[in-house]
């Protein structure tokens, strides 16, 4: 039996389909609904960080996990991702950090799903199935 497919290369490849896939559609609910800019620049400002900065989610919820899926510079999508995800977790849920689920999981599980696994592609890189291997 070939398993010639079972390799780090392909694990790359889902793991980037995965992540970059997901993350996609994050950003393609901001675009569809670019009132949630005015919400993010409004937590900025909470910060006392400039609200243009809420258009940094377009860069890091639609340009970087479309760079990380088809393997065009993967280690700075996935950078990127990471560097969002950090932005999401401290403005929007750091109440949520030493908090469960009423479930019983981690609230900010699927915030640390998203920054874990970019970080991975970014040190990893895309592998063999790319546009750009790295």
């Amino acid at each position: 039996m070939n398993l010639s497919f079972l390799s780090a290369d392909t694990g790359r490849l889902i793991l980037r389909l995965s992540v970059g896939g997901l993350m996609l559609f994050h950003g393609i609910a901001k675009i569809l609904h670019p009132g949630s800019l005015d919400f993010i620049g409004g937590m900025l400002n909470g910060y006392s960080l400039p609200a243009f900065l809420a258009y940094g989610v377009y860069i890091g919820e639609v340009l970087a996990p479309l760079m990380v899926i088809v393997g065009y510079q993967a280690r700075v999508g996935g950078l990127l991702i990471t560097v969002n995800m950090v932005f999401a977790i401290l403005l929007a849920h750091s109440g949520d950090i030493f908090s469960l689920s009423e479930h019983g999981g981690w609230a900010i599980e699927l915030q640390m799903f998203f920054l874990l696994s970019a970080l991975a592609v970014m040190f990893l890189g895309s592998g063999r199935y790319a546009i750009k291997p790295d």
